[in-house]
């Protein structure tokens, strides 16, 4: 409070509010690696990474799709719908009431989305994490919501590609949560049954059951940098196996170098990373003689035993290829050798 809001009559502080402009409260936005303050039209042309140390911003499935896909040639997929609330949970409020909540921040109905389009000139659909809402937690939704865009890929042969962004199953939804992980493990399997490319991208942070399962199933797993990607937190880790460990070993970095991960990719460089990925993995389909992996099933039919070569002893041989000479008192030789 300062001497205006003290002293100044209540009509002229109504006056002095009224000429002042509305100023938007979204205009900068505070780095939390190096907390320093970036210009939110600076922070959006730099692909929401920070100009200063480099920190990749988490950003939502829009973002993700309008990045990735080529301009005007993706199709968000609508997703089965489940059961809201199944177990009837309450916690310290209501589990649907929790869900609600999320659904009107985020306005989206649930952790998951995905579409379907093309990635330079490349098919491809893509399910992207939401971890704005309940912390990307895995539910029943997320779970359905997978295996559909799993299938849509083998509908279309396309590539399936995953953005992870999760703090692990929904336990407001008990070992219904839990029975996501072989469910998804399933929609992978069928993704790659059908000779198609898997590729994730995990982002910060990815943890939980979803590292558990689907997140490490990849063909090829890239990672943004400073992402931390691992099951448990490191102070739950520490305490249970009673030893230190050692300082970012949940990074993405140092998951690389031991060998966990394939790739970490700057944000700037994902796209075209993705793209060539896709390329190399779909080549033989994009080759027109080249055959589906169901067309070869179907004419390959029942395997038959190969027939083996007759095979001739050399004694035989050699009395088949010499000529007969009968040597007998008949004198079939004699006249043979005249």
């Amino acid at each position: 409070m300062n001497w205006l809001t003290d002293y100044v009559p209540t009509k002229i502080k109504a006056l002095v509010r009224s000429n002042r402009p509305d100023v938007p409260e979204n205009l900068w936005a505070n780095c939390p690696s190096c907390e320093r303050m970036i210009f939110h039209r600076d922070l959006e042309s730099n692909q929401r990474v920070c100009p200063h140390c480099n920190h990749h911003f988490r950003v939502g499935p829009d973002y993700r799709f309008q990045s990735l896909f080529d301009a005007d040639s993706w199709t968000k997929i609508e997703l089965p719908r489940v059961a809201t609330d199944p177990l009837k949970f309450r916690d310290r409020r209501r589990y649907v009431e929790r869900l609600k909540e999320a659904q009107s921040k985020t306005g989206k109905p649930d952790a998951i989305e995905a579409a379907h389009g093309r990635i330079d000139g490349l098919p491809a659909v893509i399910s992207v994490m939401n971890f704005d809402f309940m912390a990307g937690s895995m539910g029943c939704a997320l779970g359905e919501g997978l295996l559909a865009a799993a299938r849509l890929a083998v509908l279309q042969e396309a590539a399936f590609v995953v953005i992870t962004a999760s703090g692990g199953a929904r336990m407001q939804e008990g070992a219904l949560s839990l029975m996501q992980m072989p469910r998804t493990t399933i929609a992978i399997e069928e993704v790659k049954e059908a000779g198609l490319p898997y590729i994730v991208i995990l982002t910060d942070p990815t943890t939980g059951g979803v590292t558990a399962s689907f997140a490490m199933l990849g063909d090829i797993a890239i990672a943004e940098p400073g992402a931390q990607i691992g099951f448990a937190g490191q102070r739950v880790i520490e305490q249970t196996i009673r030893e230190k460990l050692p300082d970012g070993f949940q990074k993405a970095e140092y998951l690389l170098e031991h060998g966990m991960i394939d790739m970490v990719v700057h944000r700037f460089e994902l796209r075209p990373t993705v793209a060539r990925i896709i390329r190399l993995l779909l080549q033989p389909r994009l080759e027109p003689s080249a055959e589906r992996p169901a067309e070869r099933r179907r004419k390959k039919g029942p395997e038959e035993a190969p027939v083996p070569p007759l095979e001739v002893a050399e004694d035989d041989a050699a009395a088949e290829a010499a000529p007969v000479v009968d040597g007998g008192g008949d004198g079939a030789g004699d006249e043979l050798r005249q």
